[in-house]
C-alpha cells in the first residue's frame, strides 16, 4: 500500500476519538509518534487522549522486543511471537478485552468502544495462519460489536495482483463480514500530481428488500497536508 493510500486510511480510523469513543489502537506497524503526528495535523493529540484514558494503546514495534528479548512473568499481548507455529492469539485478545471493559462508574465520559487494527496483515507475516486471524476477529467482533455496542475498524494490505493464499483468504472473510468496506487503491492510469488515488465505498445494510441491502460508492481523491479532497471521478477541480 503506497504513502498517500496509507495516509488516507489512518485519517479516517483517527475520527473517532473526535467522536468521544474509548479506543484501543493496536498498532503492529508504525510507533506511537507516527500516529500521533497524523493525528495532529487533524487536531486530534492521541498523547492527550492516552494521559486521560481515552485510548489504550498497543505498539506492536516496541512489544515485540519486549517479547522476543525480555523474560515476562505475566502473559503478554503479543505472546504468540514466542509460540512458533501455534496462531494462539488468545492474550491479544485478552488485552482488548480488558481495555474495552465498561468502566465501573455508569457515568462513563466516553461513547461507545473501538477497536483499531492496524495492520492484520502483518499478522499472516508472523507465522499466524488466516483462519486464526479471522477466528482472532470473530471473537474481538462478537465482544466489542454485539457485546459492547461498538465498533471494530480493521486495515488489511491488498496484495495487489500478486499470489497469496492467505491474505487473500483474510480479504475475503473480513469482507464477508463487515457492514463498510473502503477501499484505497491507485489510478489505473498510473500518477497524477492532482488525483493521488480512488475510494471505493461497499456499505451493506440489513433490509427486506434485497436491492437495498448493499450501496457502492467510488470517489477520487487528494491528500493535502492536512485534509483530504474527495470528488466525483473525473470530477477533479484541478482538470477542470
Amino acid at each position: 500500500m503506497s504513502g498517500c493510500r496509507k495516509r488516507i486510511c489512518l485519517k479516517s480510523h483517527l475520527f473517532c476519538f473526535l467522536a468521544n469513543c474509548k479506543v484501543c489502537f493496536v498498532a503492529l506497524v508504525q510507533s506511537f509518534s507516527h500516529y500521533n503526528i497524523v493525528g495532529q495535523k487533524l487536531g486530534v493529540s492521541l498523547t492527550a487522549a492516552r494521559d486521560r484514558g481515552q485510548l489504550v494503546f498497543l505498539e506492536g514495534l516496541k512489544s515485540s522486543v519486549e517479547v522476543l528479548f525480555h523474560s515476562q512473568d505475566e502473559p503478554h499481548p503479543l505472546q504468540f511471537l514466542r509460540e512458533a507455529g501455534t496462531g494462539n492469539l488468545q492474550s491479544l485478545y485478552t488485552f482488548i478485552q480488558d481495555a474495552l471493559k465498561p468502566a465501573d462508574s455508569e457515568e462513563s465520559p466516553w461513547k461507545y468502544p473501538v477497536l483499531l487494527v492496524d495492520n492484520l496483515s502483518v499478522l499472516l507475516s508472523l507465522g499466524v495462519g488466516a483462519v486464526a486471524v479471522l477466528d482472532f476477529m470473530q471473537y474481538c467482533r462478537a465482544t466489542v460489536c454485539c457485546e459492547l455496542k461498538g465498533n471494530v475498524v480493521a486495515l488489511v494490505h491488498d496484495t495487489e495482483g500478486a499470489t497469496d493464499e492467505g491474505n487473500d483468504t483474510l480479504l475475503n472473510g473480513l469482507s464477508h463480514q463487515s457492514h463498510l468496506i473502503l477501499r484505497a487503491e491507485g489510478l489505473a492510469t498510473g500518477f497524477c500530481k492532482d488525483v493521488h488515488g480512488q475510494l471505493s465505498i461497499l456499505w451493506r445494510r440489513p433490509s427486506r428488500s434485497t436491492a437495498q441491502r448493499a450501496r457502492s460508492l467510488t470517489y477520487q481523491y487528494k491528500i493535502q497536508d492536512k485534509n483530504v479532497s474527495f470528488f466525483a471521478k473525473g470530477m477533479s477541480p484541478a482538470v477542470l
